[in-house]
């Protein structure tokens, strides 16, 4: 009890600056006696804390002791405290409490920078999906899902959930699929229904290796009209993207060659034309026609 009383001591007074003997002594419901006592003990383990008496007194730090033993710089601190901000506006990773103990331990002003909303629009049930997940993959518990894949049937998977990815504006799950004695990554918005088991299961490392490409990667050459321009960035990196003499946007990238790189393609309706490979263009053009078929009037 005395030890959570004095770290808690400690945390007080970097976040206030100084604090009077009754003052401590009320919020931790203890005697002035046992304050002064406390002050003593923090004092006798190397931390230089001391009472001033008089009008404007109090018990209060040596000043600047903690930049002196965080042997950070201030940018360094910064960093710090910046990148534990932007974990925790992912609902809740590193409590707020804790951020704010830090901040008053670096001496440092976090400021609120950063948003994470991870939501789509009117899917409130997102976030509980990831807060979800993420338990399940710091308690090691085996979930079980319901997966629509993209050439079957939504289908019962148990797995054992390693890591969360994001990747290309999307949340995906890195995980050890028990059903087939392997290692998957599933896309969080396909993950229908999840149900946390009580079945546990020992660390595991997702291996590098099998964080491969999905499928041959092709080099694809594409002409976008300038109108698209808020699309094309939104698809593309600027790396991607030249402007010809007409300022028609010519994207040369490298995509997996597959049934979904077809659909993204057809997403951009009339608005893009392919000019390589000539196999992708006739692709494109042969499900074109079947979706012409299938819903002519």
């Amino acid at each position: 009890m005395q030890e959570s009383r004095l770290f808690k001591i400690v945390y007080y007074l970097l976040d206030k600056g100084q604090a009077s003997a009754p003052e401590l002594a009320e919020r931790f419901e203890v005697s002035v006696r046992t304050i002064y006592r406390d002050i003593d003990a923090l004092s006798s383990a190397g931390i230089p804390i001391y009472a001033k008496t008089g009008r404007n007194g109090g018990i209060r730090f040596m000043k600047g002791f903690v930049l002196d033993k965080a042997l950070l710089s201030e940018h360094e601190r910064q960093e710090i405290l910046s990148a534990l901000q932007s974990l925790t506006v992912l609902n809740g990773l590193y409590e707020k409490d804790i951020l704010e103990k830090l901040s008053a331990l670096f001496q440092v002003n976090l400021e609120n920078w950063i948003e994470v909303d991870l939501s789509r629009w009117g899917k409130e049930r997102d976030k509980e999906k990831f807060e979800q997940l993420k338990f399940a993959i710091i308690h090691h518990r085996c979930v079980r899902i319901i997966y629509a894949g993209c050439y079957k049937e939504p289908e019962q998977r148990i797995i054992k959930p390693l890591k969360l990815l994001y990747k290309s504006k999307a949340w995906y799950l890195k995980a050890y699929c028990t059903e087939r004695f392997d290692f998957r990554i599933f896309k969080l918005n396909r993950i229908l229904q999840l149900e946390l088991l009580d079945e546990y299961f020992s660390p595991i490392i997702y291996p590098e290796q099998e964080d491969r490409e999905v499928g041959k990667y092709t080099q694809i050459t594409l002409r976008f009209p300038k109108e698209m321009a808020c699309r094309v960035y939104d698809e593309f990196d600027i790396s991607q993207v030249k402007t010809d003499a007409e300022g028609n946007l010519m994207v040369i990238a490298q995509m997996p060659e597959d049934a979904w790189l077809v659909g993204f393609l057809l997403s951009f309706g009339t608005q893009v034309e392919i000019i390589e490979p000539v196999r992708l263009r006739e692709a494109v053009a042969q499900v074109a026609k079947k979706i012409y078929r299938k819903n002519k009037p």
